[in-house]
């Protein structure tokens, strides 16, 4: 029983209208959701993701209306985006023209990378893929060749790492692979893998004793959620969590995707989501992320949630 890669990304943002701009208009991702917090409806979920939606190219905000986050450990602390590597120079020059904080160009645990932050801080890092199938969107203000074409690797912060290495290995089945010095000098990155590997099944862990203890905010992420390939099998990790006594949300009918949710001792939400049924389940796939979807159970409080959300022009 294998995890087989990173399903997607959550994230905070306090801004709905300019992160939307920014995740379709600058990165040219599809938005394919536009939904709300099935636990806090007054906030909008919005997916941003490949052409086809694909579990593994998913990035999702909260839009809450909270401060900006305060950087630390146990946190998730970098959000992996994958691009052609001959596609770095592209974006550099992209995202340096439209005002962002930008790194440079260069090779980390053997692949290009080039770090770039969001408008609200996000830490995020593009990353070169394996050669492989894609998704272009067509309708995206970037090219085909240059589009980005999933998450990972995603890496975490903790202070510690034999707690969450246990549960990384012993529990979720994942492979320590390799070791690296953290870009950044604090400390070592170890890389645990999950199914075939490469940058789309990789979780990096970062571990820094000496920072501060991490508290959430616009920018930070709030949970990565990693693929499980159907019902079948997101029961069977329920098992798993429950025989070893990890304490956990039970399975969740997120009507796109079946998860359930569980801490690593780290501090760190994770969470495990069948790649199934998607995100044209309640819309034609030509169209979907352009209006409001609601799951069944919310679909009798339209008018109330719709009077509750900002607009997103």
């Amino acid at each position: 029983m294998d995890l087989t890669g990173i399903h997607h990304l959550t994230a905070i943002t306090a801004d709905a209208p300019a992160n939307n701009r920014f995740y379709t208009d600058t990165l040219g991702l599809r938005r394919v959701k536009k939904t709300v917090n099935q636990d806090d409806t007054s906030a909008y979920h919005l997916f941003f993701a490949d052409g086809a939606g694909s579990p593994g190219s998913d990035i999702t905000f909260f839009d809450w209306p909270v401060g900006r986050e305060r950087r630390g450990t146990h946190s998730i602390s970098r959000t992996g985006l994958r691009v052609n590597e001959a596609s770095l120079d592209f974006w550099a020059g992209r995202l340096r023209d439209a005002g962002l904080t930008v790194g440079d160009i260069g090779t980390l645990d053997g692949r290009g990378t080039l770090d770039f932050e969001d408008p609200e801080g996000q830490r995020l890092r593009l990353t070169a893929d394996l050669p492989g199938e894609a998704h272009p969107w067509a309708r995206s203000p970037v090219a085909a060749e240059h589009q980005i074409r999933g998450l990972g690797p995603i890496t975490i912060s903790v202070p510690d790492l034999g707690p969450t290495e246990a549960v990384l290995t012993q529990v979720m089945n994942m492979r320590r692979v390799r070791d690296y010095a953290s870009p950044d000098g604090e400390g070592q990155v170890h890389v645990f893998e999950m199914g075939g590997g490469g940058p789309s099944a990789e979780l990096h862990v970062a571990v820094q004793p000496g920072l501060p203890v991490a508290r959430q905010g616009a920018g930070a992420v709030h949970h990565v959620a990693f693929r499980t390939p159907d019902d079948a099998s997101i029961r069977q990790w329920a098992e798993r969590l429950r025989d070893v006594r990890l304490p956990n949300s039970g399975e969740v009918d997120r009507y796109y995707f079946r998860s359930l949710y569980f801490r690593e001792p780290g501090g760190n939400l994770f969470e495990i989501a069948t790649d199934g049924p998607g995100f044209a389940t309640d819309e034609p796939f030509e169209t979907m992320g352009e209006g409001l979807s609601l799951p069944p159970f919310l679909e009798p409080r339209r008018a109330q949630i719709e009077a509750g959300l900002k607009p997103l022009v």
